[in-house]
């Protein structure tokens, strides 16, 4: 593939919630920035998209397939998934849609984390929500029915756990358990009470998982990961290098995963 003439095609998940549609596009716009801003600075060719553009797997338009059909005929595309965790739309629904185009290469990168920068997003996000070192902290994640996806996010627990060097409980809002409500109450009631329980989101943008993770009974809730007002450059420089990385042919492990599932 070449890697001077490869479009990034960034699949979010999709949401009808208009803040989290506008956090998604100021990650795609802050990841076109920083690629216009590489191609002025950068004298040797870098891997880097010729063109970026957005896509969804879910609730919005256009889908992976207008997507990646609306592309300049015959140009190569990664599809680098807007998903924390690599479930089941990474290893069926987004691998069914890559394998159906046959009118030009098309790799999929790696899901967006566990990833440390994440961590550093996490951190920051408590700091803003006014968290301090004697909160008990919950992380707040969707939740899948696919276990890899599970561990996924249990990594990212134990990342953060020891970033802040203190315990930190993985709570899911779908499909897993514990449930983010029963470990609230349950880090609570092993304190007795006597700390906060702040719930650090460990969602991508706004939306009805937010919603739900602050309806979920914690003392604090912090942002999730992407608000309409920021895009982190943690953030920005991740989906970069899931990009290179399917590029440089570190993105095959995800392919040949999602060929087995």
């Amino acid at each position: 593939m070449d890697t001077t003439a490869t479009a990034l095609v960034g699949i979010s998940h999709g949401t009808a919630s208009p803040a989290g549609q506008a956090a998604v596009q100021r990650l795609i716009d802050a990841v076109t920035a920083a690629t216009a801003t590489a191609a002025e600075t950068t004298a040797a060719p870098a891997a880097r998209p010729a063109l970026v553009r957005l896509g969804h797997v879910d609730v919005q338009q256009p889908d992976v397939a207008a997507s990646l059909g609306a592309l300049p005929t015959g140009l190569p595309a990664v599809v680098v998934p807007l998903l924390l965790s690599a479930g089941y739309h990474v290893h069926v629904d987004l691998r069914h849609e890559i394998d159906a185009v046959a009118d030009r290469q098309v790799r999929l990168a790696a899901a967006l984390g566990p990833d440390d920068r994440l961590v550093d997003v996490l951190r920051r996000r408590l700091d803003e929500a006014g968290a301090t070192g004697d909160d008990a902290v919950v992380l707040a994640v969707a939740g899948s029915s696919d276990v890899r996806a599970v561990d996924d996010c249990r990594d990212m627990g134990e990342r953060l756990a020891t970033a802040l060097g203190v315990p930190v409980t993985v709570g899911f809002l779908s499909a897993a358990e514990p449930r983010l409500a029963d470990a609230i109450a349950a880090v609570r009631g092993a304190d007795a009470g006597r700390r906060r329980v702040v719930a650090a989101s460990y969602l991508l943008a706004p939306g009805y998982f937010q919603d739900l993770a602050a309806a979920a009974g914690a003392d604090l809730v912090t942002e999730p990961l992407l608000t309409p007002d920021d895009a982190p450059n943690e953030l920005v420089d991740v989906v970069l290098d899931r990009f290179a990385a399917a590029l440089a042919g570190a993105g095959a492990s995800a392919d040949s995963e999602a060929r087995e599932a």
